[in-house]
């Protein structure tokens, strides 16, 4: 996998902590970033799996037919 270098501006405290845990557990402060971060995508996705649910019971928008969407993609 590539590793791409990044910089985020984050509350001290969440430094702090970070770096208080990544002590006691010998880890690299990024690789628990990266974990805490793929967690957290997993809680996202259920989030707008349950926003795009409510907007189509809502009504604010529709579901498309599989062959309408074969069609538009040429499939």
């Amino acid at each position: 996998m590539q590793r791409i270098r990044s910089t985020f501006t984050l509350d001290k405290r969440v430094v702090d902590e970070l770096g208080a845990l990544a002590e006691e557990l010998g880890e690299k402060k990024s690789h628990i970033v990266e974990k805490a971060l793929t967690m957290y995508y997993d809680y996202l996705d259920i989030a707008v799996a349950d926003k795009r649910l409510r907007e189509l019971k809502e009504g604010k928008s529709r579901l498309i037919p599989a062959d309408e969407a074969f069609r538009e993609l040429g499939i």
